[in-house]
């Protein structure tokens, strides 16, 4: 788990930081006193939960928040100030959380045991990959994995979608391309795209969460923690996360798989 602190107030970050250290241990936790180099890590190496200041001299709280959101939507934001007048903008904001200064242990507990999208590790995984919203793919660190092509992308999103089961390579051109014929042409693209794809995973270390055989690719949903397959599992976070958006971007997206 990775979670970012932000305060204007050095004793107040200070505070913050250990508080969530002792409750989280075995997290990555980052403080900052200044708001652009919070976003610039939060781009850079991605964060799982963000505790924000929210009255602080120039950007507020709230308006860092829009800017995590646009970042990972699914981020957790918990709020802390020691004014209660700003609890509806963080409301609004469908915040995770809200605590009112001075912080406390027994509060930073408290919210990262009900966070809003819960952080289910998993020993042996590799990505992290988010299907609610926009599909997306993220390092355990919370880091984003880039793909160089974002056909090389749907490739990988359509394999997260048939949740390990084998696709033929005509499957996937079906995926990718549409209605386009079946020509040597287009084949030839379709592996280039797979190429990429199986690039960039190799990059990160994450090459095994493709399980290739001959004329046929899955993913290894071992080593992936993914918001859907929770939600099929029925697990509770998951469920509440799930707000009728499916990878979005993605035309051939839809609900069979969660039958």
């Amino acid at each position: 788990m990775r979670i970012l602190c932000l305060d204007d107030e050095p004793l107040a970050l200070q505070m913050l930081e250990m508080c969530v250290s002792k409750v989280r241990p075995e997290a990555d936790v980052a403080a900052f006193d200044d708001q652009d180099e919070l976003l610039e890590d939060a781009e850079e190496h991605g964060c799982d939960v963000a505790f924000l200041d929210i009255h602080m001299r120039g950007m507020t709280g709230v308006e860092v928040a829009k800017r995590l959101k646009d970042i990972n939507p699914k981020m957790n934001i918990i709020f802390v100030t020691g004014f209660s007048e700003y609890k509806g903008d963080a409301m609004d904001m469908r915040a995770s959380g809200y605590i009112m200064k001075p912080v406390t242990k027994e509060e930073v507990a408290r919210e990262l045991e009900n966070l809003r999208f819960p952080v289910v590790p998993k020993s042996n995984v590799l990505l992290r990959v988010q299907c609610f919203g926009n599909f997306d793919v993220f390092m355990p660190s919370g880091e984003h994995v880039r793909f160089e092509r974002s056909k090389a992308k749907e490739v990988f999103a359509y394999l997260v979608h048939r949740h390990g089961s084998s696709c033929t390579l005509r499957e996937i051109f079906a995926a990718v391309f549409g209605d386009e014929p079946y020509d040597k042409k287009l084949q030839n693209l379709l592996q280039t795209y797979i190429y990429s794809m199986i690039k960039s995973l190799k990059a990160i270390g994450a090459e095994s969460a493709v399980v290739r055989s001959y004329n046929a690719l899955a993913v290894n949903p071992d080593v992936l923690d993914c918001d859907y397959y929770r939600f099929k599992e029925l697990d509770p976070g998951a469920v509440n996360a799930y707000e009728c958006e499916y990878m979005s971007q993605y035309d051939w997206a839809d609900f069979l798989y969660f039958e």
